[in-house]
């Protein structure tokens, strides 16, 4: 993080076009999710309610598709409804199943391990690295068996995995390697984009994540016949449903209005309300959350969200170095002050999505910082998500620095609706609370 940050005026000519609301001067409240779309991006979602003929099939898919897998420097993009249903066609494309292991690390989130049990494998968990929330090699050399067929790599909050071990590790072992870029669009490893370093990548374009198609998720790959498999995949699954595309639209455009900073201290409240009734459709279903396979599991994406796919990737270079920006701003303020941040390994270049920092207590944090901003919590959990990760095969204790981080990991926003101002003012909140002492330091268990 050698250079420096944007100064404040280059910073707010670039995100002019993320406020829905430049004339308001109500207190900001910033958001935890939401910042990434636009008022286009509204225009797109009503033009699709309003004349639904393109709603679910039309031509942004294929156009989306080419799009991202170019961003990403591939050949082949093949998108779905999610990026677990990605996985999951993955998986079934490379022959795992019914015998096979899988390693994964933890934290992550619940569908992440659904996608490979629904599939007849069984994840292998292994610890992460305080430094980076990523995958601990070490451990998994004692994890792997002979069962062992893929390692698949989250690159967690955007910071890239050490790939060139990750690699040498992966060919000891003859496992097939596979990137979890759901947090980590826009970062790169040895200057190559992330999801273009394995035998195939998955994506996500979930609300919270670094663009927004409120769902959706998209597989990459350089391998033709990977590609030509996943793509009977893709057609064999079910066309997504009208109402509940029209749902994720509604909900773009309720979550662009609400998260709006000078607009957002206003329906917080009842923001909140919603979600506990339940009346927004949610990203992972009550059966997910117990390790059971829900109807309609398998979906495509629909051409209305392609079609704001294909939006904000035309900003998603402006969207780049605003995150970048504003990592670098709490990297310079944040060292010091008694926070465990983030060490990315040699040669990764972080997008973040978040910037994750260990606190010693965190729901005194959250409360302190909470007129500010609201902050992220992932991960409270191992297993994000999962109603009891025992329902989903983790033995608690198996992997203590991702216990310990689920008590700990607060999330910094970095989405283009945070600015200089903002991002220095959480930190001089989190420098008055300072706490006592760091989180402590676990020992990984083998």
């Amino acid at each position: 993080m050698s250079e420096p940050p944007l100064k404040t005026s280059e910073l707010s000519s670039e995100i002019t076009h993320y406020s829905a609301f430049p004339a308001l001067r109500l207190p900001r409240l910033i958001a935890v999710l939401g910042g990434t779309t636009t008022i286009e991006d509204c225009l797109i979602a009503l033009r699709h309610l309003v004349d639904p003929r393109h709603l679910i099939q039309g031509p942004a898919i294929m156009a989306y598709e080419e799009a991202f897998a170019k961003r990403i420097g591939v050949r082949f993009g093949i998108s779905f409804s999610c990026a677990r249903v990605g996985l999951h066609g993955l998986l079934r494309t490379l022959g795992v199943g019914a015998g096979d292991d899988v390693l994964l690390q933890v934290p992550t989130h619940v569908s992440i391990p659904n996608a490979i049990r629904y599939a007849g494998a069984r994840p292998l968990y292994v610890d992460c690295r305080l430094e980076n929330y990523n995958i601990d090699l070490e451990q998994a050399a004692h994890r792997v068996t002979p069962r062992s067929k893929v390692l698949l790599l989250q690159h967690t909050f955007g910071i890239p995995v050490d790939l060139d071990a990750a690699r040498e590790f992966a060919g000891r072992h003859s496992l097939e390697v596979i990137e979890d870029c759901v947090h980590a669009l826009g970062s790169t490893y040895r200057g190559k984009p992330l999801g273009s370093h394995g035998r195939a990548a998955i994506f996500s374009t979930e609300e919270t994540k670094t663009i927004s198609t409120t769902m959706g998720g998209m597989v990459v790959t350089d391998d033709p016949e990977i590609a030509a498999q996943m793509r009977k995949f893709q057609q064999a699954c079910p066309l997504p449903l009208r109402f509940l595309t029209a749902q994720y639209l509604l909900k773009l455009i309720l979550y662009h209005v609400m998260t709006e900073p000078h607009f957002h201290p206003v329906p917080r409240m009842f923001y909140e309300l919603l979600g506990r009734k339940r009346l927004l459709p949610e990203a992972i279903t009550d059966a997910e959350a117990k390790g059971l396979r829900p109807q309609r599991y398998e979906q495509r994406l629909s051409n209305a969200q392609a079609a704001l796919g294909l939006s904000q990737l035309k900003y998603l270079g402006e969207n780049i170095r605003h995150r970048t920006s504003l990592a670098q701003t709490y990297g310079a303020l944040l060292p010091g002050l008694g926070y465990r941040l983030p060490t990315p390994p040699a040669n990764a270049q972080p997008l973040y999505v978040r910037f994750p920092i260990c606190v010693a207590d965190r729901d005194a944090t959250i409360r302190a910082v909470r007129p500010k901003a609201i902050m992220g919590t992932w991960f409270s959990s191992v297993l994000e998500g999962a109603a009891s990760t025992s329902l989903i095969g983790y033995e608690r204790g198996s992997c203590p620095n991702a216990e310990m981080l689920a008590s700990h990991l607060i999330n910094l926003p970095t989405h283009p609706r945070v600015n200089r101002s903002d991002a220095e003012g959480i930190v001089a909140i989190l420098a008055a609370s300072r706490p006592v002492s760091a989180p402590p330091v676990t020992r990984t268990a083998k």
